[in-house]
């Protein structure tokens, strides 16, 4: 069934087929009702490859990431759950979301002549080095695009993140709440957007109750779980170990739980433990791990929202960042029990 058939069916011309499905004003009501009940009757689609020729518009959207930067090829802590809310947000959008070949880095051109062959409403990028010549192209383009995590700038680019610093002071009041006072942190590589906010928030609130932080309480990690059990091993084997341990992602505070429990240590008793994005996995830990929840679905629906809002935008709009509200949940991985405090030196 092509417009040509529904056409000849309806007794009337393509023009009017495609004015009425489009809801232009030159159709009647009464004719619009009917062809749009005829191809519902009929089961017509319109033709996506014509619609994108004669809009410029494909309804696509490119989604840039590039799986070994950062992660030796390792799938991402949470990639899924921001695949979910993106997937989510441009379904609503009546948009489709297409995974984008990675280009070369020497390229300056590589990715732009990817977002032409696709005919791209706009391109969504995480996990990527934007100052890649093939990443910094296409941000320099007249295509929209929408960063994830990353701190990006051109004529047509926004970025969306994390309360990256608020939640990471909101982690530290929590474990000062609790009675603690010697307490360390593990990061992320502190040359990404995350890692460094998260760290950044970590020392703000240590310096707004005036409590130290000794070199030896820094332990550097790199978002997955090997560097988290590394460095909680670090700390633990301390002169004087930390009573508490605030770790920038879930994947490395997960290990760094199962870490000290291996090693003899009682979570939270001997040392309390808060992680960063409240992946699945933090629930099902035992003890359940305290954690600061992202929003992963408005990371998705921010994006695509700011998408559509750079696309109407005149071209020397100023690039912008819309920062996303987190919250700490808490659970049994910080919390002491009376019995716990009894029994802890």
């Amino acid at each position: 069934m092509d417009i040509n058939e529904l056409a000849r069916r309806g007794g009337v011309s393509v023009a009017t087929v495609s004015r009425a499905l489009n809801g232009r004003p030159e159709v009647s009501p009464a004719t619009r009702d009917r062809i749009r009940a005829l191809a519902d009757e009929l089961g017509y689609a319109p033709n996506a490859s014509a619609r994108a020729l004669a809009s410029r518009r494909s309804g696509l959207v490119g989604l840039l990431w590039d799986t070994d930067y950062r992660s030796g090829g390792r799938q991402h802590p949470f990639l899924q759950e921001v695949l979910v809310g993106l997937k989510e947000a441009v379904n609503e959008h009546g948009q489709g979301l297409i995974l984008l070949p990675i280009a070369p880095d020497d390229d300056p051109d590589g990715y732009v002549r990817l977002a032409r062959q696709y005919t791209l409403d706009g391109v969504v990028l995480m996990g990527v080095d934007e100052c890649t010549p093939s990443v910094a192209g296409l941000l320099s383009g007249a295509l929209p695009c929408v960063a994830l995590d990353l701190a990006v700038g051109g004529p047509r680019s926004a970025s969306v993140s994390s309360d990256n610093v608020g939640g990471a002071r909101a982690a530290v009041r929590h474990l000062v709440a609790q009675g603690h006072r010697r307490i360390a942190t593990v990061t992320g590589p502190t040359d990404l957007k995350p890692a460094a906010e998260r760290y950044a928030g970590f020392r703000r609130e240590l310096a707004r109750h005036h409590l130290p932080c000794p070199d030896s309480y820094v332990v550097a990690g790199d978002f997955y779980a090997d560097s988290g059990a590394a460095a909680m091993r670090r700390l633990l084997a301390l002169p004087e170990p930390p009573t508490a341990v605030f770790v920038a992602g879930d994947a490395m505070a997960i290990a760094a739980v199962q870490a000290a429990q291996q090693d003899g240590w009682s979570v939270p008793g001997d040392v309390a433990v808060v992680g960063f994005d409240d992946i699945d996995a933090a629930g099902l830990l035992r003890p359940g791990l305290t954690t600061v929840a992202q929003d992963y679905h408005r990371f998705g629906t921010t994006a695509v929202g700011l998408l559509a809002e750079l696309a109407a935008a005149p071209p020397d709009r100023a690039s912008r960042t819309v920062v996303l509200p987190t919250a700490l949940v808490v659970r049994a991985s910080s919390v002491r029990t009376p019995l716990e405090e009894e029994a802890t030196p």
